[in-house]
């Protein structure tokens, strides 16, 4: 059969990979000029199931509310003249209650324990080498409040299989020795022995050129106009340079699939959350972090790259706007200062700011909609990295009429 996927990110190019496996002819189109180049272009680094809770929680509207007066807090709400917005904030307000948090909870990390093994096996068959980094991810705490929850909260995920182990400040800086300086400024850790670092964007390129050397088509440079539809039926994909036809379509455009699918009666409940990203080069005699992991009580994460490290921070809703100013990563650094003083030469930082494809209840849209030939591999938001292989799998096993071997529970276009 064949295939077209819009979209050459994380999403695109593994599921590209995969259609490949079952011998479909495929091509993936993407605007840019190389894959990876938008959202998972910068991201954290980290493959961390240990860390796959839903952010639609009952903290979380307090915390955007404080926002719209405060600049502050790991979350931040601005508000936009887009229905879509208004839409979009109901539906996930909808879903900060208790028991909507820990079910999706329960999804998500499901989804994120079977990413992260699709992921090492794909890198296994092909080889790519992408700065990967196993030996676990370490979650700080600053204070003992915060620390006492997060003992609290993680059981959510030990009890759906998580390895975690809960450390003082001493264990933490025998795991991470740049801690060793400065462990006063953390009241314990959790560790999750099973999660991993690498980089997102140096993978899904490398799979890409490991995809094109056996015939997979992409089509850089192209951008797409509009869907073309004749009843319950894709017939093409308008672009600038021309129509594009196949069989079946797969829609991987991240925050762009909305504007898309909505004129064809079928609104995605998918829309942009910003996030900050800086990438700091490492020195000879520099001691950055040998793990990676999240400076929780600020939500910072943090991950050694090779000879650079990377801190990401933030959540914005802020509509489709990736400008961004260097007091925007004010945070990060201080966070990097204050922990990891000596992690790389601080004054070269490198900033990035990106769009994360976000559903209300942080499930990823997988699947076929009211078109009978177009299939969804979007929404994964703050986790593609730690999902993406996985739910490729899922999506090739719908396309070839095989069961998936997971529930698809509160994945499906609706």
């Amino acid at each position: 059969m064949r295939i077209l996927i819009l979209g050459a990110g994380l999403a695109g190019v593994t599921l590209a990979q995969r259609l490949w496996k079952d011998g479909h002819e495929v091509t993936v189109v993407d605007r840019q000029s190389s894959a990876a180049a938008e959202t998972s272009f910068a991201n954290a680094g980290l493959i961390c199931p240990g860390h796959a809770f839903a952010w639609a929680s009952p903290q979380a509207p307090l915390i955007l509310l404080k926002s719209l007066v405060r600049n502050d807090q790991p979350l931040r709400y601005r508000l936009q003249p887009d229905p879509a917005m208004w839409r979009w904030s109901l539906q996930f307000l909808a879903q900060c209650t208790a028991g909507r948090a820990l079910r999706n909870t329960w999804h998500k990390h499901r989804l994120c324990r079977y990413g992260q093994s699709a992921l090492q096996a794909v890198a296994a068959e092909t080889g790519i080498a992408y700065d990967g980094g196993q030996g676990g991810l370490l979650y700080l705490y600053r204070t003992p409040a915060s620390f006492a929850r997060a003992i609290d909260h993680s059981q959510i995920l030990a009890d759906g299989g998580q390895e975690i182990q809960v450390i003082d400040r001493e264990q933490a800086a025998k795991l991470e020795p740049a801690l060793a300086a400065t462990k006063d400024r953390i009241a314990g850790a959790i560790y999750c022995p099973t999660d991993e670092r690498g980089d997102a964007c140096k993978f899904t390129r490398g799979l890409a050129a490991w995809c094109a050397e056996r015939g997979v088509a992409f089509r850089f440079d192209t951008r797409i106009t509009g869907l073309i539809a004749d009843g319950d039926r894709l017939t093409g994909v308008a672009t600038d340079q021309g129509q594009l036809t196949a069989d079946a379509y797969v829609m991987a455009l991240g925050v762009e699939a909305p504007r898309l699918t909505r004129p064809l009666g079928e609104p995605i409940r998918v829309y942009p959350i910003k996030g900050y990203s800086l990438t700091i080069p490492i020195r000879n005699g520099d001691q950055p972090p040998c793990l990676g992991g999240v400076d929780d009580d600020h939500l910072v994460a943090y991950a050694r790259l090779g000879d650079r490290v990377r801190l990401t921070a933030i959540a914005e809703f802020a509509g489709y706007d990736t400008s961004h100013q260097p007091a925007d990563f004010a945070t990060m650094l201080n966070s990097a200062r204050e922990l990891f003083p000596q992690a790389g030469d601080l004054s070269r930082p490198s900033y990035w700011a990106c769009l994360r494809p976000m559903t209300p209840d942080g499930l990823p849209i997988l699947g076929r909609g009211r078109l009978q030939n177009l299939w969804y591999h979007t929404g994964h938001g703050s986790m593609g990295w730690t999902m993406a292989c996985g739910t490729a799998r899922l999506v090739a096993d719908l396309i070839a009429g095989r069961a998936p071997d997971l529930p698809l529970d509160g994945t499906q276009v609706r």
